[in-house]
């Protein structure tokens, strides 16, 4: 991919003694936001890195400058707070170029057996971080005419059926992007909705998601990267990695909502997740 260098009258907020293009990932620790981090880094970008895990945080921030030069900020945060949400605000609201709005988590066990509280931060998390850390970041891309949110949705936002509240906060990413989209065209400014669908990560280790799946459904975490940078370069608002999950996704949306719905049950047996 290939990135113009922002007019410095405009720039967004440099690191202290950097002059490259900023990008703010959240949840990058691991998974798919540690693999944009770390292409981003290779394409000459400095990070800022939002997650709870201030150790992973530090060792992603020296990986990246050891391997890519890239200079790193680091934000512990709790996006499940309005302070940890207002401190990333806040930083985006000095300019980034790049957002990726990758952070979110889906709870196991049935929706009616699920501590409320844990059902507010999933949707905390998953909706309202996305929508105030883009509604932060835009500003500053408009006045520069140029910048990027990739908001990480799932192929649950297209198909739901990876549980209820998951897949329900999942189709809002996806629906808040293709408005913004259409707003923001002839701004400079690009949104997406990446709609992955099962990806080897932590996320769905720590689900117990997918363990019988067939090995062809599996995504690799680069593989949904250079995907969703791919579909960014066409201007595709809605980015699904996978020749597999493209039909899929497809197919289901040919189908009347009935069979449709047959399809996700058979696909995403949503028993037992939330």
């Amino acid at each position: 991919m290939t990135e113009s260098a922002p007019d410095p009258a405009v720039a967004a907020k440099r690191l202290p003694g950097a002059h490259r293009p900023v990008a703010l990932i959240t949840g990058p620790t691991s998974g798919i936001g540690k693999a944009y981090a770390t292409r981003l880094a290779a394409l000459g970008y400095d990070l800022v890195l939002a997650a709870r895990d201030e150790q992973r945080l530090a060792a992603l921030a020296h990986d990246v400058q050891v391997h890519f030069g890239a200079e790193a900020e680091v934000l512990p945060v709790d996006l499940a707070t309005p302070a940890g949400r207002d401190r990333v605000a806040a930083r985006l609201g000095d300019g980034v170029e790049f957002l990726v709005n990758n952070a979110g988590f889906g709870n196991s066990g049935e929706f009616w057996a699920n501590d409320p509280a844990h059902l507010q931060a999933q949707l905390d998390v998953n909706v309202t971080a996305v929508m105030q850390l883009t509604r932060a970041a835009l500003p500053p891309m408009l006045h520069a005419a140029n910048g990027t949110v990739v908001n990480v949705a799932s192929l649950a936002g297209l198909i739901p059926g990876r549980g209820s509240t998951y897949s329900a906060s999942k189709a809002y990413v996806v629906s808040f992007s293709e408005g913004l989209a259409s707003g923001l065209a002839g701004t400079g400014v690009r949104v997406q909705a990446l709609c992955p669908g099962f990806v080897r990560t932590e996320f769905h280790e720590r689900a117990g998601i997918g363990a019988s799946l067939p090995r062809p459904l599996w995504l690799d975490v680069d593989e949904v990267v250079a995907g969703s940078l791919r579909d960014l370069e066409k201007n595709r608002v809605i980015s699904v990695p996978g020749m597999q999950y493209k039909a899929i996704a497809a197919v289901a949306g040919s189908l009347p909502r009935p069979l449709a719905a047959r399809l996700n049950r058979r696909l995403f047996n949503a028993r037992g997740r939330t």
